[in-house]
């Protein structure tokens, strides 16, 4: 199984980015997929799941400014990120989760927010 990220980079504070989350050796449909972020000092902590069967979490900081959304036949998960604050920097992580399927990270891509 393997998860790559892209998408991440640098971004001035209120701009957007699209993270992507490309998933191998797996069936994907039947995964709980997510976004966490880990800043630096900080915990690694959920920023959004999308279930295997479409409905959505987020935490609170993020809500109606972050979208998570799911591709089956592409095998990608996807986060838009919008009027994305200081507070948002921090590596964002890929996982994927089955029960009884396993476990996954991806080795996450960096999102910088600065002027």
């Amino acid at each position: 199984v393997q998860l790559v990220e892209s998408g991440g980079g640098l971004v001035q504070p209120g701009g957007s980015l699209r993270l992507s989350c490309a998933a191998s050796g797996m069936i994907f449909s039947i995964y709980d997929m997510a976004w966490y972020r880990q800043a630096p000092g900080k915990q690694r902590e959920l920023v959004a799941r999308i279930f295997s069967s479409g409905s959505t979490y987020y935490v609170d900081s993020v809500k109606d400014r972050f979208t998570i959304s799911r591709d089956n036949a592409k095998k990608t998960v996807y986060l838009q990120m919008n009027s994305l604050k200081p507070e948002d920097t921090a590596v964002y992580f890929c996982n994927a989760l089955s029960t009884g399927w396993g476990h996954y990270w991806g080795q996450g891509t960096q999102v910088t927010v600065s002027s």
